[in-house]
C-alpha cells in the first residue's frame, strides 16, 4: 500500500513538472529589446569602451594641470673628504676639517606647462572627439541589437503560427484518412485514393515536426541573447503583429543622414583625427612651463641649507624634432584622409541601404494585399473542388491539390503580416530611428 501511495505521488510529481514544462513566456517586442539592451555581452562591450575612452579623455585633461612633486633622500657616507675653497687662507691651515658621515636632501618641484604648441588643448579635444564618437557606436550597437531582436521575435511569431496552421491541417489530414479508410473498407473509393490521403497525411506530419524543430531553435538563439534560462519557452505577443500602426515612414535618406550612430561616430573621428593634425604640428613650437621648486640640505657637520626656494621660466626646443616632425604630421594628414574615406564609403553604403529598405517594404505591402486575397481564392476553390468531390465531378488528387493550396495561402498571409512589421522596423534601423521608436532612455 506504502509503495502504491509512493508511486501515485510520483507521477502526481512528474504530471505537476510536465505540465510546467510546457508553460511560456510572455514578451512583448519592447519588453524583449529592452531586456536584450540590459543583459546583451554586445552591449556590455560597448558601455566597457565608452567608460574606457572617458578615463582616457580624463587623463589627457590631467596633462594641462601642475606637476607637483617631492623627493627626500637619506644617505650615510663613508670616509668622505672634504674640501673647501671658500674662503681659504693661510691662517686656516690648521683648523681641522669635518668629516661629514651623513647627507639629508629634501626637494619639492613644482611645473606648469604655459604653452606647448597648443599640444594640450588639441589633444583634449581628440580625445573628446573620440569619447563622443565611441558614445555614439554604443548607441550603434543598441541599435543592431534592437534590430536583431526584432528579426528573432517576428521569426519566432511566423513559427509559431506556421506550428498552428499545420496543426489544424493536420487534424484534417488526418480525418481525411479516417473517412477515406472507411469508404475503401465499403468499396466506395478506390485503395489508391486511400493511399493518396495517407501519403498527405505524414507529408504534413513532417512538415509540422520541421516547423517544430526551427521553433525550438529560433526559441532557444532569442533566450540565448536574453541571457534567461535556456529552458525558458517564449511565446509571441499577439497585439505587437495583429494590431500594429506604422507611423512616420522614412520615405527618403535624410533621415539616415542625420540619425545613423554609426556615420555619427565616423564624424567625430574626423573631427579627432583633424586635431590630431594639430596635436603633430605642436613639434614645430617650443615648450615653456612656469618651474618653482624648494630645497633643504644637511650635509652634517659641514653644511646646512634651509628655504632655499625658486622660481622661474623653463624653455626647451627639440631643434633635431622640427626636420624629423614633418613625417608626423604627414602620418597624421594620411590618417585623417583614411577616416575621410571611410566616411565616404559609409554614406554610399547608407544610400543603397535605405533605398532596398524602401523597396522591401513596399514589396512586403503588395505581397501582403495580394496574399489576403489568395485566401480567399484558395478558401473559395476548395470549398468548389469539394462539393465536385462530394458528388463525382472531381478525383481525390484535385482535392488533395486545393487543400494543400489552401494552407499555404493561410500560411503565406500569417507570415505576410509580420513581414510586413519586420521590413517596416528594417527601414527604421537603416535610417537610425529604431532606437527613439523604443525608448532607449528608458535604459
Amino acid at each position: 500500500m506504502k509503495v502504491s501511495q509512493f508511486m501515485l505521488f510520483g507521477i502526481f510529481f512528474i504530471g505537476i513538472s510536465s505540465v510546467q514544462a510546457q508553460e511560456k513566456t510572455s514578451l512583448t517586442l519592447d519588453e524583449a529589446i529592452h531586456l536584450a539592451w540590459e543583459k546583451s555581452n554586445q552591449v556590455s562591450l560597448a558601455n566597457t569602451k565608452v567608460e574606457t575612452k572617458k578615463q582616457e579623455l580624463q587623463s589627457v585633461k590631467n596633462s594641462s594641470y601642475p606637476d607637483f612633486k617631492i623627493s627626500g633622500q637619506y644617505q650615510y657616507l663613508t670616509n668622505a673628504s672634504v674640501d673647501f675653497k671658500l674662503n681659504k687662507d693661510a691662517s686656516s691651515t690648521d683648523t681641522a676639517t669635518p668629516a661629514p658621515n651623513q647627507l639629508l636632501l629634501g626637494q619639492v618641484n613644482a611645473s606648469l606647462p604655459l604653452f606647448a604648441g597648443f599640444k594640450i588643448q588639441n589633444n583634449i579635444k581628440a580625445y573628446n572627439h573620440l569619447y563622443e564618437a565611441e558614445s555614439a557606436n554604443a548607441l550603434q550597437t543598441k541599435e543592431d541589437i534592437a534590430m536583431q531582436v526584432v528579426n528573432y521575435y517576428a521569426t519566432l511569431y511566423k513559427a509559431e503560427k506556421t506550428v498552428e496552421l499545420l496543426k489544424e491541417n493536420q487534424k484534417s489530414a488526418e480525418q481525411r484518412v479516417t473517412d477515406f479508410l472507411a469508404l475503401e473498407k465499403n468499396g466506395i473509393i478506390p485503395r489508391n485514393d486511400l493511399l493518396k490521403s495517407q501519403l498527405q497525411a505524414s507529408k504534413v506530419q513532417l512538415s509540422l515536426d520541421n516547423a517544430k524543430s526551427n521553433l525550438n531553435v529560433i526559441n532557444f538563439e532569442l533566450v540565448n541573447l536574453l541571457k534567461m534560462d535556456p529552458s525558458t519557452k517564449l511565446t509571441v505577443n499577439e497585439s505587437d503583429f495583429a494590431n500594429f500602426e506604422m507611423n512616420n515612414i522614412p520615405t527618403s535618406d535624410v533621415s539616415a543622414f542625420e540619425n545613423r550612430k554609426d556615420l555619427e561616430a565616423v564624424r567625430l573621428q574626423q573631427q579627432a583625427s583633424l586635431d590630431y593634425i594639430k596635436v603633430a604640428k605642436s613639434g614645430y613650437y617650443p615648450s615653456i612651463a612656469i618651474i618653482g621648486g624648494y630645497t633643504a640640505l644637511d650635509l652634517k657637520n659641514v653644511i646646512t641649507v634651509q628655504n632655499a626656494m625658486n622660481i622661474g621660466v623653463g624653455v626647451s626646443y627639440d631643434l633635431s624634432g622640427i626636420l624629423k616632425n614633418g613625417t608626423t604630421v604627414k602620418i597624421a594628414e594620411s590618417k585623417s584622409l583614411e577616416v575621410k574615406n571611410h566616411e565616404a564609403l559609409l554614406t554610399d553604403q547608407i544610400k543603397v541601404q535605405v533605398q532596398k529598405a524602401i523597396e522591401d517594404y513596399d514589396l512586403a505591402l503588395k505581397q501582403d494585399i495580394v496574399y489576403n486575397q489568395a485566401v480567399e481564392q484558395a478558401s473559395e476553390n476548395y470549398r468548389i473542388i469539394k462539393d465536385k468531390y462530394d458528388n463525382g465531378l472531381s478525383d481525390t488528387n484535385d482535392l488533395l491539390e486545393a487543400d494543400v493550396d489552401q494552407l499555404e495561402s493561410k500560411i503565406n498571409k500569417t507570415l505576410s503580416k509580420a513581414n510586413v512589421i519586420q521590413k517596416y522596423y528594417e527601414l527604421l534601423s537603416v535610417s537610425g530611428q529604431l532606437n527613439q521608436t523604443f525608448n532607449l532612455s528608458k535604459i
